[in-house]
């Protein structure tokens, strides 16, 4: 079974405004959307990624949807304003996983963000569920074994379940054995975790393993800068910086799309503050926005929300 599949270019619409001027343009005017898999011929771009995958999520018991995520989040993309850096973005196409085929479209994944990264790619995964993070994560780990590498998560979860098969919950569990059966460090920060969103056995699991978390309280009301604090460790302490993003870190009201609406959350104004220094520290090499689904949008709201912050993304990390 094939699992990847090209992105149909009809994703990628918008208003047309090149008549005012040439510099009027938008993504869709400078996305380039391969029909082939080959990111040698893409060498130091962006490759945009796709994980079209539910099953992560469904055996986590959570709501299903966010197979339908990676494009219509594209959708969403597409008509934003074309700016520096966004005409690096190149469109790998998605992996998909068909049902009872999970570890077979991480593996996928896997190798296709490896073979990105070793031709010098950046990578932008559009989830699919949260077990994204594991086929992403340890692309990266496996394309830089002598580097230090930080995995950085916004996330209202820790995502660091103990279960019989991989799920939604279980990725950075999984990147912890991972990095241990390659005898290097497990360099794990969560950003935005929930106290009442976690087990005490899930924040034991994170102490056991020397997790940095700053919950979402800290966030909301940081007076001291602990956030900048760890940022500033973060970046210092590593050579490279894979960070990925659960959508369900923003409040509901900001993000409804997500399997697990946030009660309280952290807004996006405040996670730009984290994400922009990442992007413009020269260290950051793969993101992933996961968890969105379109099923339980409300008027576009989330997709152009999460839109949004892969627009700043793209445009900071040309830098």
């Amino acid at each position: 079974m094939n699992l990847w599949q090209p992105t149909p270019p009809e994703l990628w619409q918008g208003r047309d405004d090149s008549a005012e001027s040439p510099a009027a343009k938008r993504l869709f005017q400078t996305v380039t959307v391969t029909r082939d898999f080959a990111p040698e011929t893409h060498r130091g771009k962006i490759a945009l990624l796709g994980f079209a995958c539910d099953e992560g999520v469904k055996r986590n018991q959570g709501r299903p949807g966010a197979q339908q995520g990676p494009d219509a989040l594209r959708k969403a993309l597409a008509n934003m304003a074309s700016h520096a850096g966004h005409d690096l973005l190149v469109d790998l196409g998605n992996v998909h996983a068909e049902p009872g085929w999970l570890e077979p479209a991480q593996q996928t994944l896997h190798d296709a963000v490896l073979a990105c990264q070793r031709a010098q790619m950046k990578t932008l995964v559009f989830g699919g569920g949260h077990e994204t993070a594991w086929p992403h994560g340890s692309g990266v780990l496996d394309a830089f074994p002598n580097e230090n590498v930080a995995i950085v998560n916004l996330d209202a979860h820790l995502d660091l379940r103990h279960a019989a098969e991989a799920t939604s919950g279980t990725p950075f569990r999984q990147l912890a054995l991972h990095c241990e059966s390659q005898n290097r460090r497990f360099n794990y920060t969560c950003y935005g975790a929930s106290r009442a969103a976690n087990t005490q056995a899930l924040w034991q699991e994170a102490r056991e393993r020397h997790v940095t978390v700053l919950e979402d309280l800290t966030l909301l009301d940081d007076h001291v800068g602990a956030l900048q604090q760890d940022l500033q460790r973060v970046i210092a302490e590593h050579d490279r910086i894979y960070l990925t993003i659960d959508l369900d870190v923003l409040p509901a009201w900001e993000m409804p799309a997500v399997s697990a609406p946030a009660a309280l959350g952290v807004p996006l104004a405040i996670l730009l503050r984290i994400v922009m220094p990442l992007c413009q520290s020269g260290k950051l090499q793969a993101v992933d926005l996961v968890e969105f689904n379109p099923q339980y949008d409300r008027d576009g709201q989330g997709a152009r929300t999460a839109a949004r912050l892969a627009w700043q993304i793209v445009h900071c990390w040309h830098t």
